[in-house]
């Protein structure tokens, strides 16, 4: 399917999402040419209707949006651009033009998965999550069962904040083991998307 621009006099909003976390990030309007050059340069560019020309963001200020996909809605009127941006979205510094209190809360899983295969891959010295990859497979298992152990109790002998506390640990040793065994936490996620189905 194509976008029917003359719908919109040669112009159909684009919504750009988070490609990780989900958030919206911002709405601009796309042309013709700038679907083509977003394509072709993998920089999300829009029709700026202000200044009457292209305009890739990101060409001042350096926090550009990087290209994952786009989609097409049912009307073939409305884009859904998924990008990966590059510092700050909106020009008053926030994280989307929306605000920064838009993320949805279960997108933060993404974004931590990702700092944990980043550092799976750096190894940047004085990271504990260095320390637990250097540790190795076993250790890394002993910290889930020891974190699972944890949550338990605090289900059965402690206030929410601690159970809550337990089983954000649990998550993130969790995500570190299955990174360890190059598996992503989106895996599982799948997994019970398909489970649900």
């Amino acid at each position: 399917m194509t976008p029917d621009f003359a719908k919109g006099d040669g112009l159909v909003p684009a919504i750009v999402q988070h490609a990780r976390t989900g958030e919206v990030l911002m709405l601009g309007y796309m042309d013709e040419a700038a679907l083509a050059k977003t394509q072709a340069t993998g920089l999300v560019t829009f029709f700026s209707r202000s200044k009457q020309r292209l305009w890739t963001k990101g060409e001042t200020s350096g926090d550009t949006l990087a290209l994952v996909d786009v989609a097409i809605d049912c009307d073939a009127d409305t884009l859904l651009v998924r990008a990966l941006p590059a510092g700050p979205t909106c020009h008053n510094g926030t994280s989307s033009c929306f605000g920064n209190e838009v993320v949805p809360a279960l997108g933060f899983l993404a974004e931590l998965d990702a700092l944990v295969a980043s550092r799976h891959a750096e190894r940047p010295a004085g990271s504990y999550t260095t320390s637990l990859f250097e540790g190795g497979i076993r250790r890394m298992a002993q910290k889930v069962g020891e974190e699972g152990v944890e949550t338990a109790l605090a289900a059965v002998a402690e206030d929410d904040d601690a159970l809550i506390g337990e089983a954000a640990d649990l998550v993130f040793h969790l995500m570190v083991v299955l990174r360890a065994r190059n598996i992503g936490f989106g895996q599982v996620a799948a997994k019970l998307a398909s489970r649900h189905r």
